[in-house]
């Protein structure tokens, strides 16, 4: 979309970098994996390891509508290096994240940490990692998640290099969608919220950026995890008039935005966020339409071969179809990249792939890019270096472990309450 601030766009997609805390624009995009790396074992081994790898992520609670996708990518993830056959095999566990409310996370990571994993995919909500990552860091266990982007994992305490993300800060997001609020010509903004390191994190991102263009944030409203009942939220930001407002949720949407209709602000200036930007078609999930209203999720378009593969996988296992797509690029490279590490390393010891984990994907500088697990393995295996180019868009790690940009995708709704890209 033309006239974002601030924004280029490169092959249709909005794509971002950081530099510091700060986000700032970068053109190009990042080349697309090739198919399958299934049946290619060109790369002799040169090493036979056995990695523990976990996974912590939300089959219950707030966030299990986006449980599907990281899962499936995760389990497809951990078929397609084993059988690559490349020197290193993953014993996989996985564990239910629940949410900061149900906290089924206490027992599923003390069941992990138990198992003896060295590697963990998660958590997927901010708010949990929180919770976790001190006790992941002691236990030695390098930590990728695939959806934080809570701009305090930049520089959180304690991470000790044990902490990568393969999601972007918030910070990159709430300027694209700042933006795109106020090139719809919108002068005043209304924002609901969820009080956590997620939604305080991206309300303060969008807010900044809307005002920074002029505009004006005229009421904000804040619920907590857990929270059932939105009335109130809904009235305060009624109550200031807004041209637009903004979103910021996990599944609570279902019940918002019925609210928000219902009190007579129109869809068409709903904006939403990647918590909340899925698949509303099924009745049971939204009682109205959604029909104008956008939203923004990181991730380029995925090609047609990964969302297939994830699918069948998914299937397979006696699961039902997967309708979107949110993160499971970034869980998929979080396993790979983890795998490259293990391997570059020639050791399992979280401490000793975390050392790798900036190299393999390219963050250094200097490396042979490739696009699929198998390739890049075999660039390992014949003393080589790699440059990991995954699914998610521009993955290279820099220094504090997050990734150096971000594709942003931004999406509309149709009648039916399905979604197009847009950019």
């Amino acid at each position: 979309m033309n006239g974002l601030k601030g924004l280029r766009r490169g092959r249709g997609v909005a794509i971002l970098t950081l530099a510091s805390a700060a986000a700032l624009v970068m053109a190009g995009c990042s080349s697309t994996p090739s198919a399958s790396p299934s049946g290619n074992t060109s790369a002799g081994p040169a090493t036979e390891l056995t990695f523990k790898m976990g996974s912590l992520l939300p089959e219950t609670g707030s966030l299990a509508f986006l449980g599907p996708p990281m899962e499936a990518a995760v389990g497809l993830a951990v078929q397609e290096v084993n059988e690559a056959k490349t020197g290193i095999t993953i014993d996989y566990t996985a564990a239910d994240e629940g949410d900061t409310d149900t906290k089924a996370y206490e027992t599923s990571v003390t069941k992990l940490r138990s198992a003896g994993i060295t590697g963990m995919v998660g958590a997927a909500a901010s708010g949990v990692t929180k919770l976790i990552l001190d006790g992941n860091v002691a236990a030695g266990i390098l930590t990728v998640s695939p959806s934080n982007t809570s701009p305090d994992f930049t520089d959180f305490p304690g991470k000790n290099g044990l902490f990568f993300r393969t999601a972007p800060s918030d910070l990159l997001q709430g300027e694209v969608l700042g933006n795109l609020i106020a090139q719809d010509a919108h002068k005043s903004l209304g924002i609901i919220y969820q009080n956590d390191p997620y939604g305080t994190g991206l309300a303060a991102a969008i807010k900044s950026t809307f005002e920074s263009t002029g505009g004006k944030v005229v009421a904000e409203a804040s619920y907590n995890v857990g929270d059932a009942q939105f009335d109130s939220q809904v009235a305060t930001i009624k109550a200031a008039n807004p041209d637009a407002v903004a979103v910021v949720s996990f599944d609570q949407f279902k019940t918002i935005g019925p609210l928000m209709v219902n009190a007579g602000l129109p869809s068409k200036d709903f904006y939403l966020v990647d918590g909340n930007t899925v698949d509303y078609s099924n009745k049971k999930d939204m009682s109205v339409s959604l029909e104008g209203a956008q939203g923004t999720r990181p991730g380029p378009k995925l090609a047609d071969d990964f969302t297939s593969r994830v699918q069948k996988y998914w299937t397979g296992k006696g699961n039902g179809e997967v309708k979107d797509f949110t993160y499971a690029a970034e869980a998929y490279d979080a396993v790979v990249l983890m795998s490259l590490s293990a391997l570059a390393a020639k050791s399992t010891v979280g401490k000793d792939m975390a050392a790798k984990m900036q190299e393999v994907s390219g963050g250094s500088g200097n490396g042979t890019k490739c696009d699929s697990f198998v390739k890049c393995a075999k660039i390992i295996n014949d003393g080589g270096v790699p440059a990991y180019q995954g699914y998610s868009g521009e993955s290279a790690f820099d220094a504090k472990g997050d990734p150096h940009g971000a594709v942003i995708g931004i999406f509309k709704y149709n009648a039916d309450n399905t979604y197009t890209r847009t950019n």
